[in-house]
């Protein structure tokens, strides 16, 4: 499968990309340059993990027949940003990333775990992350 993309920079921190009928603008904040109308190139691509969890995660839920109701995240990342400084150029730079995932549904803890499990095999951007070599941790809990 081929996924065509169009966009282009309305200044020299913004940019507007189409996909799927939708326009996603990823902007810098006011501090930075930006109008702050739309999340960082970096934010949004960490906010992506949080996206791609919640749909496979039901995904899966569905698949295995377990009701894990709504879920809700916490997320801290550890960002090296010498990269975006342009200080030095990084391999890693989102060194780390611990998700918590925490979902209100009826299912047992081991169904939820059979669930989380089965996420981490198909979440294409928790697969990004660890392709990339960011320690990434993610655990499920019942809320």
């Amino acid at each position: 499968m081929t996924i065509k993309l169009t966009g282009h920079g309305t200044s020299h921190a913004r940019s507007e990309t189409e996909i799927d009928g939708n326009t996603v603008v990823i902007d810098e904040p006011v501090a930075r340059g930006g109008t702050n109308d739309g999340p960082s190139p970096t934010a949004t691509a960490y906010a992506a993990l949080i996206g791609c969890t919640n749909v496979i995660g039901h995904k899966c839920a569905h698949k295995l027949g377990h009701d894990i109701g709504n879920l809700a995240f916490e997320m801290e990342v550890d960002f090296d940003r010498r990269g975006v400084l342009l200080m030095e150029e990084v391999e890693v730079p989102f060194t780390a990333v611990r998700l918590d995932v925490a979902a209100d549904g009826p299912c047992s803890e081991d169904a939820l775990q059979e669930v989380a499990a089965e996420t981490a095999k198909f979440c294409a951007i928790s697969k990004l992350f660890e392709a990339a070599g960011t320690d990434l941790s993610v655990t499920w809990r019942k809320a």
